[in-house]
């Protein structure tokens, strides 16, 4: 009998985190949170803790942008200073001083008090361009921010997915172990009754007993798929969650080939435009170009405006504060200046702007491979999709013949033509058929998220038109 990849890797899982559960049969649960895809994305907008970092840091960028006209701020410093002179001033007499018709000198203290208010203001055109490069940071956070939301949409959708996925599988398999049991109380009748050795019933006995840890193991493994969703919609880790199963359309084969609203040429524009990823390296590029511009006109001519009041009193520990005292020894200023070392070819200034260029070089070529990428990632998105749709509908009349298989199976096993061992056969065939097409469905679902994803549309404008 042929064991599919996906239940081996399925069982393989749930021995494991079974391991690291206590070992119980009946896992205690608390009252069942009932949420829809819908509920479940808005719940882990509002909470995940990964998006709150993103969107605290596209906050700040919001902030600096809002508040970039505070360079033009002229800065204000205010300063007292009491200074004592090593040696004494030499002074005019107080006579030579009347005879040349100057007003009264003060003492020659060495002591002197200084207050300082000065002010001044730098002007540049890059100060500008500033303005713009702190503007187009913030639009590239606000993109980030959209994609890594867009990402947190998605994972959770499909981990919602996931979640029913184990769902249905451990109700498969509760359907096989009550189809044992009754197969068992089948047996044992016949046994009793005489009309059957004692062999089928052991046969019958084992078999049950063989699928009991399965059981437990795929409850395990459901188990923890929502520990790990709950944290995924910062919830405590013991939430217990009622998943809803959306009404299904008419199935991943009933649209054939026109399954999808969009040709494949437009798929890939779509991408091309809404891609997150492509889009958040689109405004970066914006953004570089904005700094590279910003260098460059930071080597032009720098206006500097001053102005400075310096009143200083000459003797500070004398008896008179009068104005006959106090010296103003301030100014005001206006300064024209350019960095000329910075316009050599081989100065750092000129080897940034240089290296700056190179960034946006790398940039465009990043940008060019990642259209090229996604046109690749869509193209075999499309193929995936479409052999999974074509997979399904073979599968589908897989499991019709299987069930019917079983069926026959059993009323022979009945009726006392089949032993147990074939029964068992065709049950395992019949199951193995069942979550196999679980697997196509949901791998389907999934691949239609991925596919929303890349193309930048709203979740659901593909899956609305099965």
């Amino acid at each position: 009998m042929k064991i599919t990849p996906f239940l081996t890797l399925f069982i393989l899982l749930g021995m494991f985190f079974g391991s690291l559960l206590p070992a119980q049969t009946n896992i205690p649960q608390g009252e069942p949170l009932r949420l829809s895809p819908d509920e479940a994305v808005q719940m882990a907008i509002r909470n995940n803790l990964r998006l709150q970092s993103v969107r605290v840091a596209t906050e700040t960028r919001r902030r600096e942008s809002d508040l970039s006209w505070n360079q033009f701020i002229p800065s204000v410093n205010l300063a007292g200073t009491l200074n004592r002179l090593n040696e004494a001033p030499e002074i005019l007499p107080a006579e030579l001083a009347q005879m040349m018709g100057l007003p009264p000198l003060p003492s020659a203290s060495r002591w002197q008090a200084i207050g300082t208010i000065q002010t001044s203001i730098n002007l540049n055109l890059a100060m500008f361009e500033n303005i713009n490069r702190l503007r187009r940071d913030w639009e590239t956070g606000l993109v980030s921010y959209n994609k890594a939301r867009l990402q947190l949409e998605r994972d959770v959708r499909k981990a919602y997915n996931n979640m029913l996925l184990f769902q249905e599988n451990a109700a498969l398999l509760r359907e096989s172990f009550q189809a044992a049991q009754r197969l068992v109380d089948f047996a044992q009748a016949n046994f009793l009754a005489g009309r059957a050795p004692e062999l089928p019933l052991l046969q019958a006995q084992v078999a049950m007993e063989n699928m009991r840890p399965a059981v437990e193991q795929v409850e395990y493994a459901l188990r923890l798929s929502m520990v790990s969703f709950a944290m995924l919609l910062g919830l405590p880790s013991e939430t217990f969650f009622e998943l809803i199963h959306m009404e299904e359309g008419p199935g991943i084969n009933a649209a054939g080939a026109e399954i999808f609203p969009y040709g494949l040429s437009d798929l890939i524009s779509r991408a091309a435009a809404n891609r997150p990823e492509i889009q958040e390296l689109r405004h970066t590029i914006l953004m570089l170009e904005s700094a590279r511009k910003m260098q460059q006109r930071a080597l032009l001519p720098n206006l500097n405006l001053s102005w400075s009041y310096n009143p200083v009193h000459f003797d500070p520990w004398g008896t008179s504060w009068g104005s006959s005292n106090w010296r103003d020894q301030g100014s005001f200023s206006i300064t024209l200046g350019i960095r000329l070392h910075s316009l050599l070819p081989f100065s750092q200034d000129t080897q940034g702007i240089r290296n700056m260029e190179d960034q946006i070089t790398a940039a465009n070529i990043g940008l060019a491979q990642m259209i090229q990428g996604t046109e690749m990632e869509i193209f075999n998105t499309i193929l995936s999709l479409d052999r999974i749709r074509r997979t399904a509908e073979a599968q589908e009349q897989t499991v019709a013949l299987a069930e019917r298989v079983f069926n026959l199976t059993e009323d022979a096993f009945r009726a006392g033509f089949q032993d147990f061992l074939q029964v068992q056969n065709a049950e395992l065939e019949l199951r193995l058929a069942r979550v196999s097409l679980l697997e196509h469905q949901f791998n389907f679902n999934n691949g239609l998220l991925d596919l929303e994803y890349l193309i930048g549309v709203p979740f659901g404008t593909l899956s609305s038109v099965r």
